[in-house]
């Protein structure tokens, strides 16, 4: 088999002098060329410690046979684009980075890569990118998780939605800066928790969009097993950079390529694992945009019906107890997938050469699950608790819940859908009338909220966010002041065609589809139209105006009225990439990537 490297270099003689002009050896030539793609750079704790990963791929290729280079996306961090417009930025960096790494790998011929990233759309852009080389050999590394901070007792509150209140995780930000908008604790205390939220680097201790991401990762076979949110800091997250450079040589020596390790068996699992995780809903999002790319159309309705009876397992943060790290100390996705073995396509092809099923049967005779419970000892003896293994990820037959975490919502408010992550949101809700408040930006909705406009029983809406309205960036804050506040954590519902940080919690409806800004029914919300949400019928719907009810074929008409006299909308964005991203991104509800 000749090397995808080689044919190419018969054709361009010129290549030989470039590279040796690099440096490199004339035997180096003759090797397996391999791109070390990362999204490294001193841009935010995501990423900025990505680099020791990046060495340690390089030497593993380098002394195992092949000749690796180093290319570099670097992403952005939606935590830093919060408060302004740099948010509206971060999906349309997605696909930046995607369509930065096809010119980096396609302009040189390689014979494979690794890919390394940590963070929330750095992972799917990963994902993709392989999706999109995928007759290339690829394999993942991640550079996992930030540990958690303990608090000590001054600082530690009682808060009855989390269980284990001495241990801080960036996602509480939200929580606290609300509390001391309200006046509820003083600058000092809300200053300490931001200077000691990330005590380290490493993806964001919760299971928001990252940790999902590289949950999901692996869950589709691309990376190592076991390997997913391990701590940044974890010298085994070292040892599986090199372990991943090197199995990398051995798939391209095997001819093994991304698109024979990557079917939709694979996504099926990785949903089911999405399930028994209550992961982001942003992987509603990101899944079907990776599948795209790897010639496989997956739609938000396959999350539904897979997520439909699913066991839940996890108690993890934000919907849990725990933080993200304390996932890998459990046993990871393979203890997950040993819960939910019977409901796996075990035979699916991986980056070890093996199938699924193979690679389970190895990682218990290789004293993984030993190693694991060993660190799970040791985090329980310095926090003096005692932490059992089923305290963070539960047994089959013990589940949290059996439904799933998410649902689709459709009706005449989202005709082709939007999301919820039912786990997160109040059981009282799940069938509600609620009362419309309509806002056309997240600044007005959270001032309403936070100086008492918003009441019991109110429906907030923020539309113009979705991906041709704004970007789509996450309502995060805005949820955060909703769930922070008692009198309206159990009542209130916040609906937007924007989407959620994976962190959010609370009845938070997003990706509502169509979205305003090409006329779906949100843009056409009014001031107490009543607003019906049924988890069990899977309906979002408008049924009534003016806190009048009306029968669906009187709302037609209303709509339709209200439709007539809709103004547009154009969007503020007039070049750049948010330009591009407004005129060419597809509905959420099919992954919102760039068509």
């Amino acid at each position: 088999m000749m090397l995808r490297s080689q044919k190419v270099r018969k054709l361009a003689p010129e290549m030989d002098p470039l590279r040796l002009g690099m440096g490199w050896k004339l035997d180096d030539l003759e090797k397996p060329q391999i791109m070390i793609e990362s999204t490294y750079g001193n841009s935010h704790p995501g990423s900025s410690h990505l680099n020791q990963f990046v060495e340690e791929a390089v030497r593993s290729v380098d002394e195992n046979g092949g000749k690796a280079a180093r290319y570099y996306a670097t992403d952005m961090c939606d935590g830093m684009g919060q408060g302004h417009d740099g948010i509206n930025y971060s999906l349309a960096h997605r696909d930046a980075i995607v369509n930065l790494i096809e010119v980096q790998a396609n302009a040189t011929t390689f014979d494979g890569g690794v890919f390394i990233a940590s963070c929330d759309k750095a992972m799917p852009a990963m994902l993709m990118s392989i999706g999109r080389l995928k007759e290339m050999s690829a394999i993942m590394v991640t550079g996992g998780v930030m540990e958690a901070f303990t608090l000590p007792p001054e600082y530690t509150e009682d808060d009855p939605g989390c269980a284990i209140n001495e241990l801080l995780t960036l996602e509480q930000i939200g929580k606290f800066s609300a509390q001391y908008e309200r006046h509820e604790i003083p600058d000092e205390q809300l200053t300490y928790y931001k200077q000691h939220a990330c005590p380290s680097c490493g993806a964001c201790s919760f299971m928001g969009t990252a940790s999902t991401m590289q949950v999901m990762a692996e869950s589709l076979g691309l990376m190592l097993p076991g390997t997913a949110l391990m701590p940044a800091t974890a010298p085994e997250l070292r040892q599986a950079a090199y372990d991943a450079g090197k199995q990398l040589l051995q798939l391209v020596r095997q001819g093994i390529t991304a698109a024979d390790i990557v079917t939709m068996k694979s996504f099926e699992n990785a949903i089911m694992v999405h399930a028994a995780i209550s992961g982001s809903t942003n992987a509603v999002m990101h899944i079907p945009a990776i599948a795209h790319e790897f010639g496989i159309e997956i739609d938000a309705d396959t999350f539904d019906r897979l997520h439909r009876g699913a066991h839940y397992l996890l108690n993890i943060r934000p919907a849990g107890d725990w933080p993200a790290q304390y996932f890998y100390y459990a046993g990871g996705v393979p203890r997950v997938m040993e819960e939910i073995k019977e409901m796996l396509h075990l035979d699916v092809m991986t980056v070890t050469g093996k199938t699924l099923g193979e690679n389970l049967e190895d990682l218990k005779k290789s004293g993984y699950y030993e190693h694991c419970d060993g660190i799970l000892k040791s985090k329980s003896q310095a926090i003096h608790r005692n932490i059992a293994r089923t305290d963070i990820i539960r047994g089959f037959d013990h589940a949290i819940g059996t439904n799933g975490s998410i649902a689709i919502l459709k009706g005449n408010l989202a005709p082709e859908g939007a999301v919820i992550k039912h786990t997160a949101c109040p059981p009282g809700m799940f069938n509600s009338r609620l009362t419309a408040r309509p806002f056309d930006s997240e600044e007005e909705a959270i001032d309403a909220i936070l100086h008492g406009k918003v009441k019991p029983g109110d429906a907030v809406f923020i539309r113009y966010e979705g991906p041709r309205g704004s970007g789509m960036p996450e309502m995060f804050y805005t949820g955060e002041a909703i769930c922070s506040d008692p009198k309206l954590a159990a009542s209130v519902a916040l609906i937007t065609d924007g989407r959620f940080s994976g962190a959010s919690r609370g009845p938070v409806i997003g990706h509502v589809s169509p979205e305003a800004a090409a006329g779906g029914p949100i843009a056409l919300v009014e001031e107490g139209d009543l607003i019906e949400l049924n988890l069990e019928k899977r309906s979002l719907n408008i049924v009534g105006v003016n806190g009048v009810e009306k029968t669906p074929q009187e709302m037609d008409v209303v709509l339709s009225q209200r439709k007539k006299g809709w103004k547009g909308f154009k969007s503020k964005y007039t070049k750049g990439i948010l330009k591009l991203y407004a005129q060419h991104a597809v509905s959420a509800m099919k992954g919102a990537y760039m068509d």
